[in-house]
């Protein structure tokens, strides 16, 4: 995370409307509205620099001048232009750029039919030597969702509770064991906030409401059983925003998961079974207007063997 001021939105008060898109979307909750109800930047230690902030303002009102927003294909001159197969280059290009993961959900279930076909899109995904040893595992309600994230807090309640010790991270430090600590100053604050909030008044900052989830799991004795995993899981985001889905990656689930067997246990996976994406799934109470930056990126070209 960049505490950098140059490396935070910019926000054009004369362009914001109030409409406090950019408060509800950021996932720092770096923005908020002033006392003018202007958006403004908060008190902060930092910025994800995600981009939503920009990606969702309807009067582009926030710039992220540090991230490009040029998408455009080089060798791509025309919509119909490359293509070899079915979908052309150009609006996959759109596809990709404007997929984005989603942090407000309503409260409309996803019928099982469209969660099945998100399931046949992640099975064509390639995977090393044709193996296919990846495994889906459907939560289809609400219920089930919070059944997750309840297994998924008590292990970091549990977790907070040993990263709250000082003499337990000073004793791990001196044998060289410095994981507890990094914990202790990346990630105990945000889980003591969000296991707060959802026993207050049931905010749920890990799954963020969505209604549906997928489990993405694969057979640990694979040649590449991660890469499986996640080649599938990105398949599965990319035909979600097609079916006007929203979709986020719960990485705390899976770090939980490594860690915690009874999580395995309520999905009643196998020993061999490892799980190595969770995908919410929900339709979103948030509209994008654009595509949201990346950091530049200079490919490195390589040519080995040359003299």
């Amino acid at each position: 995370m960049n505490t950098d001021s140059a490396m935070l939105p910019v926000i054009v008060k004369d362009l914001c409307v109030s409409c406090g898109a950019c408060v509800q979307v950021c996932p720092d909750r770096i923005i908020a509205l002033d006392a003018s109800g202007l958006a403004a930047l908060a008190p902060v230690d930092g910025c994800m620099q995600c981009g939503h902030c920009h990606a969702v303002c309807p009067e582009e009102a926030i710039r992220v001048p540090f991230l490009d927003t040029d998408f455009t294909l080089s060798a791509v001159l025309s919509p119909e232009a490359g293509r070899s197969g079915p979908v052309a280059a150009a609006p996959l290009m759109e596809l990709l750029s404007m997929r984005r993961s989603c942090r407000r959900f309503t409260t409309a279930s996803v019928p099982k039919p469209i969660l099945e076909d998100l399931v046949r899109a992640g099975t064509t995904a390639p995977s090393a030597t044709n193996c296919q040893s990846w495994q889906f595992h459907v939560l289809p309600e609400r219920p089930h969702v919070i059944a997750l994230g309840a297994a998924t807090a008590n292990y970091y309640r549990k977790l907070n509770a040993r990263a709250a010790r000082p003499w337990l991270r000073f004793v791990l430090r001196m044998a060289g064991v410095r994981t507890l600590q990094y914990y202790y100053d990346n990630y105990y604050e945000t889980i003591r906030l969000g296991l707060e909030a959802w026993d207050n008044d049931g905010t749920d900052r890990l799954f963020h409401g969505a209604t549906a989830a997928l489990v993405v799991t694969a057979d640990c004795r694979a040649s590449c059983p991660c890469e499986d995993a996640l080649m599938a899981s990105q398949n599965i985001l990319l035909m979600a925003e097609t079916m006007g889905l929203g979709t986020c990656m719960i990485g705390f689930v899976v770090e939980a998961a490594k860690r915690d067997p009874a999580i395995g246990a309520l999905l009643d996976l196998a020993d061999y079974q490892k799980i190595y994406s969770v995908i919410g799934i929900g339709y979103p109470d948030v509209e994008f207007e654009r595509a949201a930056g990346r950091k530049p990126v200079q490919p490195r070209i390589v040519r080995p063997g040359d003299s």
